[in-house]
Parts: C-alpha cells; structure tokens; sequence
C-alpha cells in the first residue's frame, strides 16, 4: 500500500476535540480521518451530522409549542395548501 501524508490548516481547537473524541471511541484522528475520505470517495457526498442536544432556543421553542398543543391552539386540517394559506390570512 502506498501512503501518503495530508496537511490541513485547522484550528488548534478543532483538533484537539476531535483528538480527544476519537480517542474516547477508541480510534486515532488518522483512522476517522480516513474513513470518512472513504465514504467521501465511496458515497461522492459530504455528510455533516448535526448534534442530539437541541439549542436552548430549540428547547423553548418546543416548551412553547407543547404549552401550545395542550391548550388546543393547533390548526385544522386543509385539504389544499391554498386553503392552508387563506387560514394563516385570516
């Protein structure tokens, strides 16, 4: 196998976190390195996942709409989406 070395410029940051998590997985930051260039290769995509712990606005705006949905203050049905829009005119 031929290797060869890849330099990239990031945050000193940004690579001690991502260091530190691929070590608490139990990998090196070589081998999540390249493992996601080879779903990059394999897929001819770029997936960036997005964390599970919501926002603090995110959270509010769920508390609010919960309050919301249990006080009955939730929209009908429409049957078309003119008709969903005439609702919101009115």
């Amino acid at each position: 196998m031929n290797v060869t070395s890849v330099h990239v410029r990031i945050d000193s940051d940004i690579k001690d976190q991502a260091q530190k998590t691929a070590e608490e997985l139990g990998l090196s930051l070589s081998a999540v390195m390249k493992a996601l260039l080879k779903q990059f290769i394999r897929t001819q995509r770029l997936s960036v996942g997005v964390g599970e712990e919501p926002s603090a606005f995110m959270i509010e705006a769920l508390k609010k709409s919960n309050k919301e949905y249990k006080a009955g203050n939730t929209s009908p049905s429409f049957a078309s989406a003119q008709n969903s829009f005439k609702w919101l005119d009115e």
